[in-house]
């Protein structure tokens, strides 16, 4: 028994090295992870970019580093059975020596040696498997602290003990000296902003002047950190979080389909709804007749993120998603960039009569999108700079009026065309 304290030691530093090494295999098969997947959304960039050598070649210096880390813990985990091995024999030797000599002296009978040397047979198999466990044990510890990483995470935006009981909200939005920067970088200015309950706001402006900052801030996507942001005159961090993201249909500029069926990705996080509601939400994004078109109707898969359809067509989707739901707050971010001006027209017909009764946020940098709004926002270096109808912008002779000269003579230039 006298390697055993050697053993433990041996089996103390193989763990420790054995953890970190499967920790660092496992980072690197993430990254390959990631990179396939990127390449697999971005295929026709990278097609179009005549990039596939130049991604195989990466791909490639990812897979060698993989192997490179496989190797370096194969190299550790290698010698470690025979290690193992190494230490029984030498303890089977101490055992043979020091027993021969005492059966010569006859201190213990052949009996005793042979029973003693049974025992410690009895021990190979044990020993043997606590290398095969330590293995097991390290190399799950090293996967399940990269996904501790991530559950221990606490979210950033949750309730708190200064939420109240609130099931119905009816959609009045106020900010009050709101303000917001990312880290030193100031975004909005001191926006001072009164919404009432079932109006149209249209906000536009130069890109980057805060337009998707200032409606992220409404659904609790972003952290309000300066100023006052209320709805139906309660503060905004007091509504439970479900409710408030119950109430309110949001669809973002970038949008993002699950690889599910067209019918899956509408009625997304709905328990319960009706095909009239569905077929209503389809018919006001004017998605209706391409899905008819469409071999499998509303169970056509879009593939992944949506791969299958259109930029328009994805739109228009993420468009019936938020309305199925009969939100009291639609927030449309810049959701008509990819539908022709053909098509807007048609949706936003259809909206008017849906929006009744209902606060509605457009955020668009085609002023036909937003010019029959009730109020509109022009912002520009996250400050409001000018508001007011289509007509009263137009008649300043400001960003407005300028923005929408240049699209109605780029209008013009392409029907020549």
């Amino acid at each position: 028994l006298i390697p055993l304290p050697v053993l433990t030691i041996a089996v103390a530093i193989f763990s420790s090295r054995i953890f970190r090494r499967f920790k660092k295999v496992q980072e690197q098969f993430s990254s390959i992870s990631a990179g396939v997947q990127e390449n697999l959304s971005g295929i026709r960039v990278v097609k179009a970019h005549a990039q596939e050598e130049n991604e195989k070649r990466k791909f490639k210096q990812l897979n060698q580093e993989y192997l490179n880390r496989n190797m370096s813990l194969v190299k550790i985990w290698g010698p470690f059975f025979p290690f193992i091995m190494l230490i029984f024999g030498i303890g089977m030797i101490i055992v043979l020596w020091l027993g021969g000599r005492l059966v010569i002296t006859e201190r213990i009978s052949l009996g005793q040696l042979v029973q003693f040397n049974g025992y410690l047979m009895m021990l190979t198999f044990p020993m043997m498997a606590l290398g095969f466990v330590i293995n097991l044990v390290q190399r799950g510890s090293a996967s399940m602290g990269r996904l501790m990483e991530i559950l221990e995470q606490v979210p950033e935006i949750q309730d708190g003990d200064w939420t109240q009981d609130i099931n119905i909200i009816e959609g009045e939005i106020e900010f009050r000296n709101v303000s917001f920067a990312y880290d030193e970088k100031v975004i909005l200015k001191n926006i001072n902003l009164k919404i009432p309950t079932g109006i149209t706001i249209g906000i536009t402006g130069p890109i980057g002047s805060g337009k998707s900052t200032l409606v992220n801030l409404i659904p609790r996507l972003l952290e309000l950190r300066q100023g006052s942001l209320t709805i139906d005159g309660r503060e905004i961090k007091t509504i439970p979080l479900k409710v408030l993201r119950k109430n309110i249909g949001y669809v973002p500029q970038e949008t993002f389909l699950f690889s599910e069926s067209l019918k899956e990705n509408i009625v997304y996080g709905l328990e319960d709804f009706d095909e009239a509601k569905l077929r209503r939400a389809v018919s006001i994004s004017a998605l209706n007749d391409e899905i008819g078109r469409f071999s499998q109707g509303y169970e056509t898969p879009v593939g992944e993120r949506g791969v299958t359809l259109s930029g328009g067509q994805k739109q228009r989707t993420a468009i019936s998603r938020a309305i199925i739901r009969e939100p009291k707050i639609l927030i449309l971010d810049d959701a008509f960039s990819s539908v022709d001006v053909h098509t807007e027209e048609k949706i936003l017909k259809q909206l008017r009569k849906f929006r009744k009764r209902r606060t509605c946020i457009l955020v668009a940098h085609r002023i036909s999108t937003i010019h029959d709004a009730d109020l509109i926002l022009v912002l520009k270096d996250g400050e409001i700079v000018e508001q007011g109808t289509h007509k009263e912008l137009v008649a300043k002779r400001g960003i407005y009026t300028n923005m929408y000269r240049q699209q109605r003579l780029q209008e013009e230039l392409e029907k020549t065309v």
